[in-house]
């Protein structure tokens, strides 16, 4: 199939796409061939330009929505994107501001508990425990009780491994993170990653540019 071939697809993968409604319904021939036009490869363009920069879920339903006539709602789906990116960008300068001091935190008496901890952050309680059995935050237990008790300095592990997470990065690069904070070794590698996180959401611009174009072409077909 000279569509597939063409961008290095093979010819079911093209059927799927057909099926989840991300190419426009082909005709068929009397012995039920399908017959694939300029619009569909220009179709396959458009989802393919769009995949970098806004994931495979999204652009599915951006080029469902175009199909359907829906195009306000792809339009809508395309703002969530970029509202998106506008939020990580956010999240890399508040990363960027925990990191201003990064002196060593006095020990302190506990100040919160995790549940009160998981609503402000806006995670389960069981995600606060799992991220204590990766070395991300340590709280301490009360004696009496038995309760987790986070201290400022847990607060502050927890708040920076929760914007790290948005960031798309592993548990264990957020945990050789967090050790490098709460101890004030040093700040290069920190750095390294806010650098390599600023050439992804770069990319992910770019992306959603030429997206963006592929799509117009297409709607201009």
């Amino acid at each position: 199939m000279d569509l597939a071939r063409r961008h290095g697809l093979s010819a079911q993968a093209v059927r799927n796409y057909e099926a989840a409604g991300i190419l426009p319904a082909a005709a068929r021939t009397a012995s039920g061939y399908r017959v694939y036009t300029q619009a569909h490869a220009r179709a396959l363009g458009a989802f393919l330009a769009l995949l970098p920069g806004h994931g495979h879920q999204a652009a599915a339903a951006i080029m469902r929505a175009v199909n359907a006539g829906a195009e306000a709602e792809a339009f809508r789906l395309i703002d969530e994107s970029h509202a998106q990116l506008a939020d990580d960008r956010s999240t890399v300068r508040a990363v960027e501001g925990a990191l201003g001091d990064l002196a060593p935190v006095a020990d302190d008496r506990g100040e919160t508990f995790v549940g009160p901890l998981a609503r402000r952050l806006g995670l389960r309680p069981a995600t606060l425990r799992k991220w204590e059995r990766a070395g991300v935050v340590r709280p301490r237990r009360d004696p009496r009780t038995g309760y987790r008790v986070y201290t400022a300095a847990d607060v502050r592990d927890a708040r920076l491994a929760h914007q790290l997470r948005r960031g798309g990065y592993r548990l264990d690069r957020v945990a050789a993170v967090i050790a490098q904070v709460r101890s004030a070794g040093g700040v290069a590698p920190v750095a390294a990653m806010l650098d390599e996180w600023h050439a992804r959401l770069a990319a992910r611009g770019r992306a959603m540019l030429a997206g963006a174009a592929a799509l117009d072409g297409y709607l201009n077909s």
